[in-house]
């Protein structure tokens, strides 16, 4: 009986030490994942620090670049305004501007 005992004793003794050692494995397994997820957190933590000040940064140059943008396409609209009306100019000359120095031309010769 006294030898049950003490087999059934070792027996639990083996299978906790069993226990224990997996329990040892995963501790260290799950300390050493935290440290990989700490320095992971440090390098974002590195990279992205300064991220909010690029971000204001980079909005005010594309404000500035929108201002620049709606400046010069209203100068290209003025410039298509006055192409416009030189083109208008030169028919209209064409048209009558021509007529005028060919009577012009033809009534000096009589």
């Amino acid at each position: 009986m006294v030898t049950i005992v003490v087999a059934l004793n070792m027996l639990i003794s083996l299978v906790l030490l069993f226990v224990a050692l997996r329990v040892q494995r995963l501790r260290l397994r799950f300390a050493m994942m935290a440290d990989a997820l700490t320095v992971a957190e440090r390098i974002v933590h590195r990279v992205l620090y300064k991220s909010p000040e690029c971000i204001y940064a980079r909005k005010g140059n594309f404000y500035n670049l929108r201002q620049n943008y709606q400046i010069l396409e209203i100068q290209i609209q003025n410039l298509q305004q006055i192409f416009d009306f030189l083109y208008l100019a030169q028919r209209i000359y064409r048209r009558y501007g021509s007529k005028r120095t060919r009577s012009s031309v033809g009534s000096s010769k009589f």
